[in-house]
């Protein structure tokens, strides 16, 4: 195991067990005291481990100021100290903490903890995605909460199952896992709701890009990454084909809306 890779993976169980003990000392907190209680400590403790494990990295995460130093910077870290505040509130499982790396103009290191099922994903080692499994229509992990129209749309043109959960970061680590084959968002994300769950994904070998297949770049001064798609390597040619289907659809029908 790399060094980073090692770090990550320490740093991101190390949080997802302080997260774990937050909500067991504090049964009956609101919610929203809890999502913030929850960020903040996450976030101290990532901060303070990176700043000493790593002085001369820079960090971009949700839960603090963007430095823009890291523009400039050669590594820098992309965390997110809790994806999916919701269901860490409501006492679910499907909430994660994100760790990653960016190096010189890529992702070189990350790991997804998943606190509520007790696993960790790193990159390296990296996991092993199962076998398909035979007869099983293909499953598509959607949200729980806000399912974008796309994947409605993608759902009834491929025969998929469905199935709702929560954070992005489970999401993807539900591919990587092979609770599902693929993973389609639209609507809204950011750097750090992907970069570590897309590390991880690229080293398991599954496919991960941006809705219309162009590449998903991080470290931008522009953090907003709002569309993504990760799914077995094997359907990454058939999905981005119907994905590009929808869009001209869309794309006509909004066209023939303002003519008329």
């Amino acid at each position: 195991m790399s060094d980073d890779a090692a770090l990550a993976a320490d740093l991101a169980d190390a949080a997802g067990q302080l997260l774990l003990r937050v909500r067991a000392e504090h049964p009956g907190i609101d919610p929203r005291e809890l999502k913030d209680l929850g960020d903040r400590s996450a976030q101290n403790l990532l901060a303070g481990r990176l700043a000493e494990a790593r002085p001369k990295d820079c960090i971009l995460s949700e839960e603090a100021a963007d430095d823009r130093r890291r523009l400039s910077a050669d590594r820098v870290w992309i965390i997110d100290p809790l994806d999916g505040t919701r269901e860490f509130s409501e006492g679910r499982a499907d909430w994660a903490v994100h760790v990653a790396l960016w190096q010189s103009g890529a992702l070189v290191a990350g790991a997804v903890a998943l606190p509520g099922i007790g696993t960790v994903l790193c990159t390296d080692p990296a996991p092993v995605v199962p076998a398909p499994v035979a007869g099983r229509p293909l499953r598509m992990a959607v949200s729980r909460t806000r399912p974008p129209t796309v994947a409605d749309e993608l759902t009834e043109r491929m025969g998929l199952e469905p199935v709702p959960m929560g954070s992005a970061g489970y999401k993807v680590a539900a591919v990587v896992r092979g609770e599902v084959d693929l993973y389609v968002h639209a609507g809204g994300q950011y750097e750090w709701d992907s970069a570590a769950p897309v590390a991880v994904a690229w080293a398991a070998g599954l496919h991960a890009c941006r809705l219309d297949g162009s590449p998903l770049l991080y470290n931008q001064a522009d953090v907003l990454l709002p569309d993504l798609v990760v799914c077995r390597e094997e359907l990454a040619t058939t999905v981005l084909a119907e994905l590009a289907r929808i869009a001209r659809n869309d794309k006509q029908h909004m066209t023939t809306e303002v003519t008329a």
